[in-house]
């Protein structure tokens, strides 16, 4: 006998789906409504007005007022709309205002060093790679900063392409940026100018390459904030002005009406593959209106490789056809793909799950770009493995399949001294732990004891209202409710079935009357320092963990899902 009345889990899937289903396009992707980014607003400015300071005035106007009108009452910015002040946007912010507009700007760029010092400065951020980012735009500000001279960027790792890739990773572009933009910042001796020049020219062909390989568009990986530091390495260096004014153009498309910029602009397929696997899972996978999202799926799978990141023809970017290919979104569109009623035929599923084998790292983990990286921001990652290891499960793969298993095996090395795992691109750690014991009981090891000591982390950090949030006190979100509960009922512990039931008890009451969820902050932008809210995903998760308990009931009742027993 279950706590929660089946009919109001039916109702809450039924609302919800419809809710979902009303963000779906004609062309089948689930759009939403994110945020605006100061990150990527201070960044878009700060660049325009470098490379185009006349014929990009008005936008930059309207950047710099938008980011006058966000500073809060402390003096600094949160990363996005309705975020607490942080030290990342709040450098940045700085910077980009007394670059662009130091005068108008006096007394918000006085309250924001301020706040900045209060806060610890750019010295207290973990990602040495992001601390130097914000002293140098704020050097080039003319402002000072806490520490000693700026770290030199050692361009000519471009000249080794295997080593560029594993320490660099999905940074090449930006990193070539900030390199270019410290050749004026920064004095060189004999020695250094040789290697330069010869460094140069590659790092200037890696940027056309993507430039290429995008259609040359100027979206540089759909993203205003690194295609800002390309368009200020570019400006600042007077090189590839083709390319500078195909950046300048995709700002200006980019920027949204109130002035500002997003995180990401588009996000179509990560959206659209969480919301099919949340439908699926709510019992709609034969629903006529997921039919054209599987289209786009089939429309967007990779036809060439990314030879940037040495990432071969077959996978999925997280935004279009032309994005560059990564395995989260990869794994979780051939979950999607997977779940569809003719998926036995779907030759673009094959071809995906081929694709997906063949980007496992040596060691049997997954990372997010590059296989067997070095950079700590791209992988191993747990969460990642144990999407791509679920995506081979629901294919049909067998549990000893030689990529699941390694994969499995990996995982049961990865946990954290209390049992939890992380997660590189979600708020850790309850997301991380929910997947990995999904992922790990689905192909045959509910019973180990790294599995268990993950599902007892899991019960115990369930707080007193019955929801999860990332583990440490931090109020629920439906995000990591709805994904603790996959992971225990997958878990199929009988322990964790009280903790189950409140977990589904809370999601029912979170929901709101028109059938949607209040979204939390939990998507990794900068690890630890910047998240931003998805409206689909947290709607997704939702009904995927509602869904699946329903299906979870009715194994244990007799009742087919979807039939209220009476």
């Amino acid at each position: 006998m279950t706590a929660v009345p089946t009919e109001a889990v039916d109702r809450a899937i039924a609302d919800g789906a419809e809710a979902l289903l009303r963000r779906q396009r004609p062309d089948g992707v689930f759009g939403d409504d994110p945020p605006a980014s100061v990150l990527g607003t201070a960044g878009s400015v700060a660049a325009l007005h470098a490379a185009d300071p006349v014929g990009s005035a008005d936008l930059v106007d309207a950047g710099t007022d938008w980011l006058r009108r966000q500073q809060h009452a402390d003096g600094g910015w949160g990363g996005v709309v309705g975020a607490d002040s942080e030290v990342v946007a709040t450098a940045v912010a700085v910077a980009a205002l007394a670059l662009t507009a130091p005068a108008a700007s006096a007394e918000a760029i006085t309250a924001g060093r301020a706040r900045l010092a209060a806060m610890g400065g750019v010295d207290t951020v973990t990602d040495p790679a992001i601390s130097l980012l914000c002293r140098q735009l704020l050097t080039m500000a003319g402002l000072t900063t806490e520490a000693g001279p700026l770290r030199r960027l050692p361009l000519e790792i471009v000249l080794f392409d295997r080593v560029r890739r594993q320490r660099l990773s999905f940074r090449t572009a930006p990193f070539i940026g900030l390199a270019l933009m410290q050749a004026d910042l920064l004095p060189t001796g004999r020695l250094r100018r040789a290697t330069l020049r010869r460094a140069r020219p590659v790092a200037l062909r890696l940027l056309r390459a993507i430039y290429d390989h995008e259609g040359r568009t100027g979206a540089l990986s759909e993203d205003p904030w690194p295609a800002a530091l390309v368009l200020l390495g570019l400006a600042r260096s007077g090189e590839a002005p083709d390319i500078a004014t195909a950046v300048v153009g995709w700002l200006r498309r980019a920027v949204r009406p109130d002035g500002a910029w997003d995180a990401v602009r588009n996000l179509d397929l990560t959206r659209s593959g969480y919301a099919v696997t949340g439908l699926i899972a709510a019992g709609y996978a034969a629903d006529p209106r997921l039919r054209p999202t599987r289209d786009f799926f089939h429309a967007t799978q990779k036809p060439t490789a990314f030879t940037v990141l040495d990432v071969p023809a077959g996978g999925w970017s997280y935004s279009n056809v032309g994005g560059w290919p990564v395995t989260l979104e990869s794994a979780e569109i051939l979950s999607a793909l997977a779940g569809y009623p003719d998926a036995a035929d779907d030759p673009v599923l094959r071809r995906g799950l081929a694709w997906l084998v063949g980007r496992q790292d040596s060691r049997g983990s997954w990372s997010l770009w590059v296989r067997d990286t070095k950079l700590a921001n791209d992988g191993p990652c747990p969460a990642i493995t144990s999407q791509a290891v679920l995506a081979l499960h629901d294919a049909g793969h067998p549990d000893d399949h030689p990529a699941v298993a390694a994969g499995a095996a990996w995982l049961l090395t990865a946990a954290r001294p209390d049992g939890s795992y992380e997660n590189l691109w979600y708020r850790d750690h309850t997301s991380g732990t929910a997947v990995v014991v999904a992922a790990l009981s689905r192909v045959g090891h509910a019973r180990h004891d790294v599995v268990r000591r993950a599902v007892r982390w899991l019960r115990d950090t369930q707080l007193p209202d019955g929801s999860w949030g990332p583990g440490d006190g931090t109020a629920g979100s439906v995000e990591e409710t709805g994904w603790a509960v996959q992971g225990l009922l997958a878990s199929g512990d009988p322990e964790a079935a009280g903790a189950v039931d409140r977990g589904v008890g809370w999601l029912l009451a979170a929901a709101g009357p028109d059938g949607g969820w209040p979204a939390t902050r939990v998507c990794n932008y900068i690890r630890h320092h910047l998240r931003y809210p998805n409206a689909v995903i947290t709607q997704a998760v939702a009904l995927r963990a509602l869904g699946e308990y329903r299906r979870a009931v009715a194994g244990r009742s007799g009742v087919a899902p979807g039939v209220v027993a009476r």
